[in-house]
């Protein structure tokens, strides 16, 4: 119908039940070739290994269903850069284009800034133009290209753009 609501979601602290969910969602990333270039999920162990505890949030729908998340991993081991991370989202192939990602991303950055981060940065391939437009909708920039980053599971080399979102209150 023209002109409806997109449905309720709602963004929680993600839990570790929330783990089976969360890896089908990157799986269907990964399927999609432009999400990753990854080609194979890690097993929950893994994954919560090398995400912060801290910041890791899920969309769920009106009946309680997993349909995005976003986490942040860490820039690196360095003290000096403990207030950078990477970003991660990812939307359930159903609920993409309502509005699921700029929700996760506008309660990340809150969540990222209360927790001392500084600087949110994101690789998207080149080709993944719903990301990049999402990126930047929530104040991320291009600050450049990593020209034939990584080859896709068809051997061709891809290109990454970076961005960045530099908070307005923390680390000024």
């Amino acid at each position: 119908m023209a002109g409806a609501s997109p449905p309720p979601i709602s963004i929680e602290p993600m839990t570790r039940e929330d783990g089976p969910a969360v890896l089908e969602i990157y799986i269907q990333g990964i399927a999609t070739g432009n999400a990753t270039l990854e080609t194979a999920a890690p097993d929950w162990g893994h994954w919560n290994a090398s995400h912060r505890r801290d910041c890791r949030l899920v969309a769920r729908d009106a009946g309680g269903r997993v349909v995005g998340w976003t986490a942040l991993g860490r820039y690196s081991t360095r003290e000096v850069y403990a207030g950078v991370a990477w970003e991660s989202v990812y939307v359930d192939e159903a609920a993409q284009g309502l509005g699921v990602g700029t929700a996760l991303l506008a309660a990340l950055v809150s969540v990222s800034e209360a927790a001392g981060v500084w600087t949110l940065l994101a690789g998207v391939l080149a080709e993944n133009t719903a990301s990049l437009a999402l990126h930047e909708r929530a104040g991320f920039r291009r600050i450049g290209v990593q020209e034939r980053m990584g080859r896709d599971i068809t051997g061709r080399w891809r290109d990454v753009i970076l961005l960045e979102r530099r908070s307005s209150i923390t680390g000024v």
